[in-house]
């Protein structure tokens, strides 16, 4: 019965897998190299780290429909990414443009990189020296050890 039911399960997720991807007519060729184009522009809000073309989540599919209708309506592309910045916020964008909010997104990286640097820095300089060699603590060896002071 446990095998039935798990059967079932896997060939219920294996028929709902291929249909969350609908592909799309076009009546010109440019517009589908729009869509392409705006599909790999944009983020997948829920997978986070893949643009809408290689997202299998429900939300990026209702995504590339809107993308879709906004192309078959007229619409341009400027028009399609701002409708989608307004709604979603710049996250939306794969690349988000240089602007105040997000100079820690572009920039944060090499600023931590320098910080650490200047830490190193900090901290190698403040080092103290190695004390002067004691030609004593190497008979002290020696005699513990058994080997005279000067064998490697």
């Amino acid at each position: 019965m446990i095998r039935a039911c798990l059967a079932l399960c896997l060939w219920a997720v294996a028929l709902a897998a291929p249909a969350a991807d609908t592909p799309f007519e076009f009546a010109q060729p440019e517009q589908a190299a729009r869509y392409q184009r705006l599909a790999e522009e944009l983020r997948c809000l829920v997978c986070q780290n893949q643009s809408l073309a290689d997202s299998h989540a429900d939300l990026a599919q209702d995504l590339r429909n809107e993308v879709y209708r906004m192309i078959t309506a007229g619409q341009s592309d400027r028009e399609i990414i701002d409708f989608l910045v307004a709604r979603y916020g710049e996250f939306v964008l794969y690349r988000p443009p240089v602007s105040p909010l997000t100079w820690l997104l572009w920039f944060g990286p090499a600023l931590l990189l320098a910080i650490a640097g200047g830490v190193w820095w900090r901290i190698a300089r403040r080092r103290p020296d190695l004390p002067p060699h004691d030609s004593g603590e190497d008979a002290a060896v020696a005699a513990l050890t058994g080997k005279s002071p000067e064998s490697p």
